[in-house]
């Protein structure tokens, strides 16, 4: 594991980054050089080096992969969160099942990321957490959501599940604050059927064919509807809606 000496000029978001594979964190770290607000201040290849590592350097967020030796990350980010709950965890992992996920929140993991996420949305989610919110990959976002929404699971998963769910309530609920902001612009009939195709995650072309639209019309809707509840991307979209109870 290794730290960087570097103390000048150090950048608002400080991260540690947790990946096995030393070739990967290399490409992780030169890609967060390219911005002008990230740095990364510290490396661990596993879980116990992590843990070693957020007690030394207090980043603001760790970015960590989910299998790992040693210790993975959900066990980690478990310790991590119970010692430091001002650190905020970004899962940035090839581990897309259910399983991973739900444990991962339940950890208290605040984003979770696949690793063929574009570098601009790898930022936009250590941002975001860093800033106190919730991101979740637009391609696992429904299927988080509909656990939220769906009766407990009769499983080996079930409790890791009911852990997620609380944690989800309080990104899907209203905070305090929301009600001071505008209410959104009314959105029209067709647009909240696309908005719940989001919600279910539903791509572009996959909302013109449920729908018999166009493509173009597709992301017409999806633009002005981005547009209209003052968000980003259509994860915020999806989370702004389940709070707002929109669909």
């Amino acid at each position: 594991m290794s730290t960087s000496n570097d103390q000048e000029n150090r950048p608002t978001i400080k991260i540690l980054l947790v990946e096995d594979h030393a070739l990967t964190r290399m490409g992780l770290k030169a890609a967060f050089k390219r911005t002008n607000d990230i740095n990364v201040i510290g490396e661990a290849a596993n879980g116990e080096e992590a843990i070693e590592l957020a007690d030394k350097l207090n980043p603001d967020v760790i970015v960590m992969d989910v299998g790992m030796p040693i210790m993975d990350g959900i066990q980690a980010a478990k310790q991590i969160v119970s010692k430091h709950p001002n650190i905020k965890i970004v899962m940035l992992t090839q581990h897309d099942n259910d399983s991973d996920i739900l444990a991962s929140l339940a950890a208290g993991a605040s984003g979770y990321c696949l690793k063929d996420v574009e570098p601009e949305r790898l930022y936009t989610a250590v941002r975001s957490v860093n800033a106190g919110d919730a991101w979740l990959d637009s391609t696992i976002a429904s299927r988080v959501l509909r656990h939220y929404s769906a009766v407990p699971v009769a499983s080996a998963q079930a409790e890791a599940v009911q852990q997620a769910q609380a944690s989800l309530a309080e990104v899907a609920s209203p905070k305090p604050e929301e009600f001071d902001r505008p209410a959104p612009e009314a959105l029209s009939p067709r647009e909240l059927e696309v908005l719940k195709l989001i919600v279910d995650g539903s791509s572009n072309q996959e909302i013109a064919d449920k729908l018999t639209i166009s493509l173009a019309t597709a992301k017409t809707h999806v633009r002005n509807i981005l547009n209209k509840l003052a968000v980003d991307d259509r994860t915020q979209a999806a989370v702004h809606a389940m709070r707002r109870r929109l669909v």
